[in-house]
């Protein structure tokens, strides 16, 4: 039986001239053979290996992470989003990510289509219940952020992660309630991301991505960006 390449991709792009589509599509996935569109024969314009750069440099990245910090993912119910933020923790060195809850494990096909491979790279432990890995991390000397708006919260400038404050685990919650009201009141810091508009909140893995990186150093003191690689 073929199985499919996750790391290769074909560009492909129907020759129709009323039709032209054009499209990535997974290596011996048979998917785009037949243009999805007219149902054109598609032909093969370029085949890459996805992440082929971080592929190489993985080894290098996860030798030396960010020892001491991690995050908690608690009731996260969107797949996408998991994956997302398995994505953002690779690519910022995050030690380790706790999943809690209803949170889907890496083993779920659909966390692939956003982590593309980071699922696998970064090491997870899985709880049935946040509150007590929060615990657990708290014995172990852990201080507790979370990232949440609530009346005692300060804005994320207001954070860094430095080595010398010993570790730290930043906990996120569900897409709909937020963290969870008994793991707030376990934590040590609430941070907020300020912002402006009606809406006043962020999907949670973009959220989780601009705290991330801003704990971690990603970007200096005028708020310029210091991350290189590929953004896609």
């Amino acid at each position: 039986m073929n199985t499919i390449s996750k790391n290769k991709y074909l560009i492909r792009a129907c020759p129709n001239p009323d039709c032209n589509f054009r499209f990535p599509a997974p290596d011996q996935s048979g998917i785009g053979v037949q243009c999805p569109k007219c149902k054109s024969l598609t032909l093969i314009k370029h085949e890459f290996n996805l992440n082929q750069e971080a592929i190489s440099q993985i080894s290098e990245v996860h030798s030396n992470p960010k020892a001491n910090f991690e995050v908690i993912l608690d009731n996260i119910r969107s797949t996408f989003n998991v994956g997302a933020m398995f994505r953002t923790s690779d690519g910022a060195g995050v030690r380790k990510i706790h999943l809690c809850g209803i949170t889907a494990l890496p083993q779920h096909k659909k966390i692939h289509k956003t982590a593309l491979g980071a699922e696998t790279s970064v090491p997870f432990e899985y709880h049935l219940n946040g509150i007590v890995a929060v615990n657990q991390l708290k014995e172990q000397g852990f201080r507790i952020w979370a990232l949440e708006k609530t009346s005692i919260s300060r804005p994320l400038e207001e954070f860094h992660f430095r080595e010398d404050i010993g570790p730290v685990a930043m906990v996120v919650g569900n897409e709909v309630i937020g963290v969870d009201p008994d793991i707030l009141k376990l934590c040590d810091d609430h941070i907020h991301i300020p912002m402006s508009g009606v809406k006043g909140s962020l999907n949670v893995a973009i959220a989780f991505g601009i705290a991330v990186y801003q704990l971690l150093g990603f970007q200096d003191s005028t708020g310029n960006g210091k991350i290189s690689g590929n953004l896609y």
